[in-house]
């Protein structure tokens, strides 16, 4: 919302788009061939009248924005000196930013903005990145590890003596152009965004009210992906690429929790992603905030609890079973939108897809990604706890190198209607 002084009749606008409905100085051309074209996402309640999307920048993080000023910590009108802060690399653009449909929920543009819309930001306007890309090594004990074994060779340019990796690093806040988001749930615009306005409890009354907005900065976390080896390389057809896509799991990525395979599966892809570097090609890790199946830790360990106290203990028949008893739905991460920072980065084959996900991988052949190999996590990286969790996904069809169970044998194990997983 808007900070606006209080009116002589002590309310407030209720709106965090003040003014006229007048036609917008900034109209989005979603899909367009060039920045200029498509136009600058303005998403900062201090551009008043110039705003032309929902929401705003920095996701969830947002509201901690709100907490610093209203405490006086922060100013208002404070905006970031963009000097020194452009990409270390060039990514696009790509054909892909101007294919309808290809990409809905990102702004393809978003890590330019100080290059592209100069001239309106040294006018006043206050235009920000809602992507970021910088260069970092990743340390991590697994990586040593394969050091040691043999898996991985000291190179001094990707693996260095430490144990540490060299990757350009890029930070992704999600931004939605609502008619492409609709349409790829299958869904009516007008539903989707009286749904996205009710379930928020009208944070955004916008949603409903501002029709002429096709652009929404919803309060989610965003992603970070890991390119280890050449950026270039990724829309290489003469380049191998190995790819993971994995969604956040802090109780496992971060702290090794073993009821999961989260963390050995993402420290093997970027394992497979280095290797991968080193042989010429190049590796990718796509990072998803989407903690517990995007129903948040709080419904994850409900769900713990559930599974291990019930008769008999933690079993693969009633894992999502549990899951949907508690939080209403088996699984909330949609991969619809995924494949979108596939084709921002160019790449239109994935030689090797490190996962077991059948929704990973239909959403990305669905929208237009080859996929060669999928390789799926060893079994001697599996935590003993973990085995009911392998055995639950397995019967509900994850990939596996012998191949999916037959109908008949998935439903003996889970019990459910297939048409759910």
């Amino acid at each position: 919302m808007e900070r606006v002084p209080e009116a002589s009749n002590g309310h407030i606008r209720l709106t965090s788009h003040p003014g006229s409905r007048g036609p917008a100085r900034f109209p989005l051309r979603w899909g367009a061939a060039t920045a200029a074209e498509r136009g600058p996402v303005i998403a900062t309640v201090n551009a008043r009248s110039h705003r032309n999307a929902i929401g705003a920048h920095g996701g969830s993080y947002s509201i901690y924005r709100a907490l610093a000023i209203s405490s006086g910590a922060m100013d208002p009108q404070a905006r970031p000196d963009l000097q020194d802060t452009a990409p270390v690399c060039d990514i696009g653009p790509h054909p892909q930013w101007g294919e309808p449909g290809r990409i809905v929920s990102l702004d393809p543009w978003g890590h330019r903005v100080a290059q592209d819309f100069a001239g309106l930001i040294a006018e006043g306007l206050d235009i920000r990145p809602s992507i970021a890309i910088t260069r970092a090594r990743l340390t991590l004990p697994e990586i040593r590890d394969a050091i040691a074994a043999g898996r991985l060779q000291v190179d001094g340019e990707i693996v260095h003596e430490a144990g540490d990796v060299s990757v350009t690093k890029i930070a992704v806040d999600p931004v939605w152009w609502l008619p492409g988001v609709a349409e790829r749930f299958g869904v009516a615009e007008g539903s989707l965004r009286r749904c996205l306005f009710e379930q928020t409890g009208g944070m955004y009354p916008e949603l409903v009210t501002r029709p002429d907005l096709s652009v929404f900065l919803p309060p989610i976390g965003g992603m970070t992906l890991y390119i280890v080896g050449d950026p270039v390389f990724l829309g290489d057809a003469a380049k191998t690429l190995t790819c993971r896509v994995h969604d956040e799991c802090n109780g496992s990525d971060v702290f090794g929790s073993d009821i999961c395979t989260c963390r050995p599966y993402l420290t093997h892809g970027i394992e497979e992603a280095t290797r991968q570097a080193q042989a010429g090609g190049v590796g990718l890790i796509v990072y998803n905030r989407k903690e517990g199946r995007a129903l948040g830790e709080v419904t994850k360990f409900l769900v713990y609890n559930a599974r291990k106290r019930q008769p008999g203990g933690d079993q693969a028949a009633t894992y999502f079973e549990r899951t949907e008893c508690v939080a209403g739905v088996q699984d909330a991460r949609f991969q619809q939108l995924m494949p979108d920072v596939i084709h921002w980065l160019g790449i239109r084959r994935i030689d090797r897809f490190v996962s077991m996900s059948n929704m990973k991988y239909d959403a990305l052949v669905s929208g237009g990604v080859e996929i060669g190999e999928r390789v799926p996590i060893p079994d001697y990286l599996v935590p003993p706890d973990a085995s009911v969790e392998m055995e639950a996904k397995k019967a509900a069809g994850y990939f596996t190198p012998e191949g999916a169970p037959s109908d008949e044998a998935l439903r003996s194990v889970i019990g459910r209607d297939l048409g759910q997983f």
